[in-house]
């Protein structure tokens, strides 16, 4: 066997092997990371390995199997989000000036965070809204897969070394105040002050096996779906779509379309940069 035949053939067992392993989770766990892009699983996998000193997925299986603690470990690598205050200001300054001027007039709001992970855009979500005026009568929805982050993003803390970056982010954002208005410093933290979570509501919701729950006026989906195939995106655009209120409003992530999915031809684009659409129809 020549050393391109036995690379195939490494690749080829290890693409089984991390196949059984998704199975074997799917069943004993219901965890359904089937459809997720294999380039993410495979990193994660292997990088779950080499911190368990495992050679092979195959024993990534056994241990996660017969080891609970094993199975959370890795549970938690597959559902980190990289995320940031007023992460991508632009996008925050298109929506304000494009999207809250058309949602400022209804008697109540609704939006949707997906995947929020430890909570940073939902914050930078509610101090927008309060600078607008309009947080009074909005309601916000922040779920996650991973309970450990939901329970993180309800603190509403981080880390104090991280906020002359947030507030950089907050002043290209369109940001109005001091920055440092928003929280108090405690123990190396910035602990954000209570009004901005009274219109927060955060609880689990797995986008693979969970159905939509709302109608909304506003959903804020970012950096959640690069990690899924084409498959999984489809299914997630049509949960998001039967989520909007006719004329709601989608904001994606810089690396996500609608124009590649089924749902291209039920919205129009309100800035193609940022990846902000309206429902119309």
């Amino acid at each position: 066997m020549t050393n391109i035949d036995h690379k195939q053939y490494v690749q080829q067992l290890q693409t089984i092997e991390i196949d059984l392993l998704l199975e074997a989770i799917y069943r004993h766990y219901e965890y359904d990371f089937r459809n997720y892009a294999a380039p993410f699983l495979q990193r994660r996998i292997l990088n779950r390995m080499a911190a368990e000193k495992l050679k092979t997925v195959s024993g990534l299986q056994e241990k996660i199997l017969h080891d609970p603690l094993a199975m959370e470990r890795l549970f938690h690598d597959f559902s980190i989000n990289v995320t940031e205050m007023f992460r991508d200001p632009s996008f925050f300054k298109i929506l304000r000036k494009k999207v809250i001027p058309l949602v400022r007039e209804y008697p109540a709001i609704r939006i949707w965070h997906v995947g929020c992970g430890s909570g940073e855009e939902v914050y930078s979500m509610a101090i927008l809204l309060h600078e607008e005026g309009i947080y009074e009568k909005t309601k916000i929805y922040a779920t996650d897969i991973n309970k450990f982050n939901l329970e993180k993003a309800k603190q509403g803390s981080f880390p104090l070394e991280k906020m002359k970056r947030y507030t950089t982010n907050y002043i290209q954002s369109g940001g109005e105040k001091a920055f440092s208005e928003y929280y108090s410093v405690k123990n190396e933290l910035a602990v954000f002050h209570s009004f901005l979570k009274k219109n927060m509501v955060f609880f689990q919701h797995n986008l693979v096996t969970d159905q939509s729950f709302n109608e909304f006026h506003i959903i804020i989906c970012r950096n959640v779906m690069i990690y899924f195939n084409k498959k999984l995106q489809n299914h997630v655009h049509q949960l998001l779509y039967e989520s909007l209120f006719s004329s709601g409003f989608l904001g994606l992530g810089n690396r996500e379309e609608v124009r590649f999915t089924d749902y291209a031809g039920h919205y129009e684009v309100l800035h193609s940069e940022q990846k902000l659409y309206r429902k119309n129809k």
